[in-house]
């Protein structure tokens, strides 16, 4: 079996970044935990904030090693965040086995999170935490909503905000895009053409739309694959 396609089945990643790139993510991430860790085991007891922290470690790996992606924008942290850890605690409540209530608490999850358009995959381990994280988390009820929950997500996000903000070639939020404004072409797919492509693949992709064509446009512009039709965009989005 060639090398190339085993890489391909198991998923190891093709697209090789800078090592600049690589240490401020991690370097990043490990600042946004650190301040994360202190604020919540300064509130709870050391297992119980410990848990919670783990769920927002995940998010920082998407914060900080690909602050473009639509899973990590604003809405789907704060909101992926919120809206699991509120299914959570209702399933904790009100299912009395815990480990259907924690499948349950994540399934619901899963589909709150695609119906609300904040999918954001810690939101899950959050869900998870708030059925078994114990005694201490159960015994803050709706609160654990709020803290810790939310108060990490909000600040995750603002820590993002600010570390990624110091270097030019991230953006975050993803609008915030300090790159020349793309100027589309005749020939370039218009913003319903990108939509109904995606939706053709009827599965969730982590690609903005603005890099979609900002790729297409590369691939153009350095010969790579010149006149690119709307109807390769699917093809593009599955890579």
């Amino acid at each position: 079996m060639p090398i190339s396609y085993l890489r391909k089945i198991v998923g190891v990643e093709l697209v090789e970044v800078s090592l600049t790139e690589k240490i401020v993510a991690a370097v990043g991430g490990g600042v946004a935990i650190m301040l994360l860790a202190w604020l919540s085991l300064a509130v709870m007891p050391q297992a119980a904030g410990a848990a919670i922290v783990a769920s927002m470690g995940a998010s920082a790996v998407l914060l900080y090693a690909a602050p473009h992606g639509p899973l990590s924008q604003p809405w789907p942290v704060i909101g992926g965040h919120g809206v699991s850890a509120v299914i959570g605690v209702a399933c904790a409540q009100w299912i009395h086995h815990p480990l259907v209530a924690a499948a349950c608490a994540v399934g619901l999850s899963i589909g709150a999170m695609h119906q609300l358009r904040c999918i954001h995959p810690p939101g899950g381990a959050t869900a998870f935490t708030a059925v078994m994280g114990g005694q201490t988390v159960h015994g803050l009820g709706f609160s654990f909503v709020l803290f810790p929950v939310l108060a990490n997500a909000v600040v995750m996000v603002l820590l993002a905000v600010l570390i990624n903000s110091a270097f030019h070639w991230r953006r975050y939020p993803a609008i915030f895009s300090r790159r020349p404004p793309h100027v589309p072409d005749g020939d370039e797919p218009t913003h319903e053409e990108v939509i109904a492509a995606i939706r053709s693949i009827d599965s969730f992709v982590d690609i903005s739309e603005e890099d979609l064509l900002r790729l297409v446009d590369l691939l153009s512009r350095h010969g790579m694959r010149p006149n690119v039709p709307a109807s390769s965009i699917t093809r593009t989005t599955v890579s």
